[in-house]
C-alpha cells in the first residue's frame, strides 16, 4: 500500500512502513527527531529520502497528534 510519502509492502522490509522508493523506515526519522537531530541531518544521512516526503510524514504526524477527532478514532 502506498500512502504518498509512505509505502507499506510485505516484500519490503517485512512490511515496515518506509519512505516511498527507499528501504528507509519511517521510524528512523522519528528516532532522529527524538534525539534532537535536525531534518537536514536526517536527510544528509539518508540521501535516498526526498525532503518533501520527510516533510509530508512530519505533517501527517502533526495532524494526527493535534486532531482530537483523529486521536479519539485511532487511540481511544
Amino acid at each position: 500500500m502506498n500512502y504518498g510519502a509512505i509505502n507499506i509492502d510485505p516484500e519490503t522490509m517485512g512490511g515496515t512502513p518506509v519512505f516511498t522508493g527507499t528501504r528507509v523506515p519511517i521510524q528512523a526519522l522519528f528516532d532522529y527527531v527524538e534525539t534532537g537531530e535536525t531534518l537536514d541531518e536526517f536527510l544528509e544521512n539518508f540521501p535516498t529520502v526526498k525532503k518533501e516526503y520527510a516533510q509530508q510524514v512530519l505533517k501527517m504526524a502533526s495532524k494526527t497528534l493535534t486532531s482530537e477527532k483523529l486521536l479519539s478514532e485511532n487511540f481511544a
